[in-house]
């Protein structure tokens, strides 16, 4: 929810509530997408005191990028005209790969990361789906082959795997559905 009155941004003219503002900011894991493409921006309220509350849902709750993310909102807000700015932490209900926006996907697949597939129905207990079996294949975003294969379950972060065209013979990630 926007409310309150709106601030000027880059383009002369032009105003820009918060929510414009903490939409463009981009994820530090993955640069080519938004917060709001990968979906943890979750909620931005303007207060009564020309201030911003900002709600996210990090994608895992140990996420390393949490405190850039905070920063960057902060940084981000401030520069646009918000003197306080409060970046708040919501962990229910948890993220799910789901919430990547349709743009997110075909911007993971555009930068040659195989975008999650449907999610797997969540299970309780002490084990994150994560950690369950991988799937069977995967369209190579590369070349759009379906002879792929994993190389390793666990990519340069945690939410990513590595795969191999067997077609193209080209390395990519995948980010894994939760």
């Amino acid at each position: 929810m926007v409310t309150g009155r709106q601030r000027y941004g880059h383009e002369v003219g032009r105003m820009v509530s918060a929510r414009e503002v903490a939409e463009a900011v981009a994820d530090p894991e993955l640069p080519m997408m938004t917060l709001d493409d990968l979906g943890i921006l979750r909620d931005v309220e303007e207060t009564s005191g020309g201030g911003v509350v900002v709600t996210i849902t990090p994608t895992y709750s140990g996420c390393p990028a949490m405190a850039a993310i905070r920063a960057d909102l902060s940084s981000a807000l401030h520069a646009a005209g918000y003197a306080e700015v409060d970046v708040r932490t919501l962990l229910s209900p948890a993220w799910t790969t789901e919430w990547i926006s349709e743009k997110g996907r075909r911007k993971l697949a555009e930068a040659g990361i195989a975008p999650p597939g449907t999610a797997p129905v969540r299970r309780s207990g002490p084990v994150p789906v994560a950690l369950g079996p991988s799937r069977k294949r995967l369209r190579c975003p590369r070349c759009g082959s379906g002879d792929t294969e994993e190389l390793s379950r666990f990519g340069a972060t945690a939410c990513k795997a590595l795969w191999r065209c067997r077609t193209c013979r080209e390395p990519f990630e995948h980010l894994k559905e939760l």
